[in-house]
């Protein structure tokens, strides 16, 4: 069964099929993270906002404007300064200023990575002041991922990000080497970048280009303090917010359209999309947390470590389907497992670690519903087996008792034999040959079940089960298949009711048939307590369960015994063995000692008059010895 799970699902993981719902818990456990208290104190963005756009009345904003900006923050002494606009081109007036204030050693500019068909960086900027501008975007176009390097036909390519951090960082002793540890892996302080692969975490697809890590978001509903162009323009920023800062502008006006969606944007109302100046900020806020050792880098298990925790909660998926029958303990320990698979992933997250969870998940799942489904359906076999082997109707209450006991009752798709004291009860109707030769076939077989199913009904309603149909006959049993549901005091008490409640149904049918001018019918029943074995009898294709012991013979020849003697239109003999257990109860004749036919020993006989019920007893002396 974990085999039949496993495979399937590891290879619908392998196509890409669970990714989806891979990077939704992923984005959901960022969400659920702790929120930080404060923007990083390293960054200030300077937004051009819809309302700068509406005052310069133009866009792209003329070179004089963005260059007077630069002037003015250059003049606070910030760290570095990352111009996220394009400026390939000169948008007069002021492209001299401009180019001036390009020229600056701490800013840093942008391009696209393929400068064929994307944007060429600004003129007169060096390379090393330049990094790309580009984003991973998932297919689902959400951004989780930071590009750090790629190359084109110049080479290798710096990231944006990675631009300014470097610019940041290295005037405090900390540069971009490789790791002495781990050698061919860059390392920038006490960041060790390890590249992000197509199946690390919950990824089995990704575009992984380039040198790749998984984004990392500052817990924050701002990453960092926020100013418009206009207030830059005109001087309404603190210098404490730019000195020694690094400053990014870019626009965040929604009709430019350089907007992203994140891992937060579903749990946001308004402005679902974050402005690409605010994502590259996220990323270089990331950086320098990394490299100075406050937030670490997102990490992730091989593929194989991997397959082991998908199959590890496969297996526990096994057990809990298992060990687990009623339906509240199932739903209990599926709520329970999967709560700690998911407060583990969560906490993983938390503590920057990606480990899948949609796969185990579902995995569980499927274990401890192909179990549930597996038992169901053996229930349901097992079910069908043992009607199959009563062969006949049984009061609900003996059906359900044998279903609960049916892991004692059946082995190897057979009843056992259970010895036991029963109660067996005999009826048939006299003359039925004479009845039947007045009859059509169709019409005698459609009397004789109308007959027989009030014999039936009273037998299921006194808690019997009819064992067979023998022709015009019954044979019912009281107190099989087990004798944990009743006593047999009242397995025989019960036998005698039934057989009484059938001579008042008959009585009802005679009133009808006289009305009608048809002959009356008369029947006898014959019942016996004592020892007998039930069980299945026959071959694994053809099953009854049966009833056999010399109990079963005494009973038959009670209710056959003189079938010319018939006092009433229902004659009722009893045992001494069932007179031993109802005497008191009902009013009787005692018949004395009978022998019945191929019995060697003679048997103590009673002919039940009625039931007593608050009548005093009276056994009436014996009328007949007839052989």
């Amino acid at each position: 069964m974990k085999i039949a799970v496993a495979l399937p699902l590891l290879g619908l993981r392998y196509l890409g099929g669970l990714e989806p719902l891979e990077l939704i818990a992923f984005d959901q456990f960022v969400r659920l993270r702790p929120s930080a208290t404060e923007p990083d104190p390293r960054l200030l963005v300077v937004a051009i906002t819809e309302d700068d756009i509406d005052k310069q009345q133009q866009w792209p904003i003329s070179d004089q404007v963005l260059a007077e900006a630069l002037r003015k923050l250059q003049a606070e002494k910030p760290a570095v300064i990352g111009l996220d606009l394009y400026r390939n081109f000169p948008v007069e007036p002021g492209h001299t200023q401009l180019i001036a204030q390009l020229k600056q050693p701490n800013l840093i500019g942008i391009q696209s990575i393929d400068t064929r068909v994307g944007v060429s960086p600004p003129p007169d900027v060096p390379p090393e002041r330049v990094g790309f501008n580009d984003l991973a975007i998932d297919l689902d176009n959400v951004v989780r991922r930071n590009i750090l390097f790629a190359e084109n036909d110049e080479g290798v390519l710096y990231s944006f990000s990675l631009r300014l951090t470097l610019a940041y960082l290295e005037p405090q002793g900390l540069s971009l080497q490789e790791s002495e540890t781990y050698p061919g892996v860059p390392q920038l302080g006490k960041a060790v970048f390890w590249q992000l692969t197509e199946n690390s975490g919950g990824y089995q697809r990704a575009d992984a280009g380039g040198y790749q890590i998984l984004l990392n978001y500052r817990p924050s509903e701002t990453v960092a303090r926020q100013v418009s162009l206009s207030q830059v323009l005109n001087g309404d920023v603190d210098p404490s917010w730019v000195k020694d800062k690094i400053v990014i502008l870019g626009s965040t006006a929604p009709s430019l359209k350089d907007m992203f969606i994140t891992p937060y944007s579903p749990a946001i109302t308004e402005n679902l999309k974050m402005a690409g100046v605010l994502v590259h900020t996220q990323l270089v806020s990331q950086l320098l947390d990394a490299a100075t050792g406050k937030r670490p880098l997102f990490w992730f298990w091989s593929e194989w470590v991997e397959v082991l925790w998908i199959v590890g909660w496969i297996f526990i998926g096994s057990l809990v389907g298992r060990v687990t029958y009623h339906p509240m303990t199932v739903i209990i320990g599926i709520g329970t497992s999967l709560g700690v698979l998911f407060g583990g992933c969560f906490y993983v997250v938390s503590t920057t670690g990606w480990i899948p969870f949609a796969a185990p998940s579902l995995g569980f799942i499927l274990a401890v519903s192909s179990l549930v489904i597996y038992r169901s359906y053996q229930a349901h076999e097992k079910q069908k087996i043992v009607m199959k082997l009563l062969g006949q109707n049984t009061s609900p209450q003996i059906a359900q008792t044998l279903w609960q006991e049916r892991e004692h009752l059946i082995k190897s798709g057979k009843l056992p034999g259970i010895s036991l004291i029963a109660t067996m009860l005999f009826a048939d109707i006299k003359d039925f040959s004479t009845i039947s030769e007045q009859m059509t076939p169709e019409a005698l077989l459609e009397w004789l079940n109308e007959l027989l199913e009030i014999i039936t009904e009273e037998v299921i309603r006194h808690h019997g089960i009819v064992n067979k149909f023998t022709g015009d006959g019954v044979m019912a049993v009281f107190g099989v298949p087990t004798t944990r549901l009743r006593t047999v005091k009242e397995d025989a008490k019960a036998a005698v009711d039934c057989a009484i409640a059938i001579s008042q149904r008959l009585e009802q049918i005679n009133k009808t048939r006289q009305k009608q001018d048809l002959p009356i019918i008369q029947m006898r029943i014959g019942i016996f307590t004592g020892s007998i074995v039930a069980g299945s009898l026959g071959s694994k294709d053809r099953l009854e369960y049966g009833v056999i012991g010399d109990s079963v013979n005494i009973a038959s020849r009670l209710e056959s015994y003189d079938k010319e003697c018939q006092p009433t239109n229902c004659r009722i003999l009893i045992g001494d063995t069932t007179w031993k257990h109802i005497q008191g109860q009902f009013e009787m004749e005692d018949l004395g000692e009978l022998a019945l036919k191929g019995k060697q020993h003679k048997v103590n006989v009673y002919r039940i008059l009625e039931s007593r019920r608050d009548r005093h007893l009276h056994v009436a002396p014996a009328r007949s010895t007839r052989q």
